[in-house]
């Protein structure tokens, strides 16, 4: 069966941190909140994330609110005094907004680029679908992605986020394409993975390798019995090929 579109995630996909999350956080908090032990804060970022996503889903109440959630939960979880975090809330999560609405805080994988234009020499449409705010298109703006996509969902500006059918069905429609003749990358086994075979996609999970696992990453426990695996980019193209070729 071939493929006429390929979806990515962005975030860990396409975009990575220029540095990890956590050290640009702790360079942002020091000035006001001295300095900060950097795992105390991975785990609190990360953990503040996880609550902040099942308690407002699709950035309900807007992006700014529920990240200036984000940011206070990760800093006094990471053992900052609470009085001195929301006296500086007020200029802290701008510039943590800021940062990250730009190249100021994000780079694209080696393999991003190319492989976007390999796909489209081979007159395949490509599309972001991410469960991010509506900074993430000004990201892929700077990054000099957007002339290479056909259709970009975000799911603050969708109202919907993976893994709802809702959201794949809607890049699919858009550019008049059936869930079978589409595949979506990404690295989130739930959301991208299951959520997308769910929905009547193909789907390839991104596995890269990398230090401390931070590009892989993996979640404890995961179980990818059955699960096609891809370490990198180019390999979803060897892939969208050889479905080509059958």
């Amino acid at each position: 069966m071939a493929i006429r579109l390929v979806t990515f995630d962005a975030l860990h996909t396409l975009v990575t941190p220029r540095l990890p999350i956590y050290v640009q956080y702790a360079q942002t908090f020091e000035p006001y909140l001295g300095a900060l032990d950097p795992d105390a804060l991975k785990r609190a970022f990360k953990s503040a994330l996880n609550q902040v996503q099942q308690e407002h889903p699709a950035y309900r109440g807007g992006a700014q609110e529920w990240w200036g959630d984000v940011i206070r939960r990760t800093a006094v979880g990471a053992g900052a005094d609470p009085k001195a975090v929301d006296a500086s809330l007020g200029t802290i999560v701008p510039r943590l907004l800021k940062r990250f609405s730009s190249r100021e805080g994000y780079k694209l994988f080696d393999d991003s680029l190319p492989t976007l234009k390999k796909l489209k020499e081979l007159h395949i449409h490509t599309g972001i679908i991410s469960n991010t705010d509506a900074r993430m298109r000004a990201v892929i703006e700077d990054l000099d992605l957007m002339p290479h996509l056909d259709t970009v969902l975000l799911s603050e500006e969708e109202g919907v986020e993976k893994p709802s059918c809702e959201i794949f069905k809607r890049a699919c429609e858009r550019l008049g394409v059936k869930p079978h003749e589409t595949v979506h990358v990404g690295d989130e086994l739930d959301c991208d993975y299951h959520g997308a075979k769910a929905c009547g996609l193909q789907a390839l999970l991104i596995r890269r390798p990398g230090p401390e696992g931070e590009e892989e990453r993996k979640e404890p426990g995961e179980n990818l019995t059955g699960v096609k695996v891809v370490p990198s980019l180019h390999q979803v193209v060897e892939w969208v090929q050889q479905q080509s070729a059958v």
